[in-house]
């Protein structure tokens, strides 16, 4: 079990063909930024390390977010595609079969 000053923190990034997943002993109060630099998975991903957008447990969080002990920090795949968009387009081909 991790002290107090330290915390253990899973790191995972999914890609359709493969997942990462890097568990993460950090100084207690450190950021979801920071967590995401000292894992070096942007060296693997750079695309993603102007805006990389984060998550913990499904959730998005800022950039400044404190981790906590047990936290599953997620970094996020941008979207292809605005999800909201897509709908408004199948709803108007369905509507054109009717």
């Amino acid at each position: 079990m991790a002290g107090a000053e330290t915390i253990r923190v899973e790191l995972v990034h999914a890609l359709p063909d493969r997942q990462e997943l890097l568990v993460l002993t950090l100084p207690a109060g450190t950021s979801a930024a920071e967590a995401l630099r000292r894992s070096g998975l942007l060296r693997q991903f750079p695309e993603q390390a102007a805006s990389p957008s984060l998550a913990v447990f499904g959730r998005l969080v800022q950039a400044g977010t404190v981790l906590h002990d047990g936290d599953r920090l997620e970094l996020l795949r941008p979207l292809l595609a605005d999800p909201k968009q897509r709908r408004r387009e199948r709803a108007r081909v369905e509507r054109r079969r009717r």
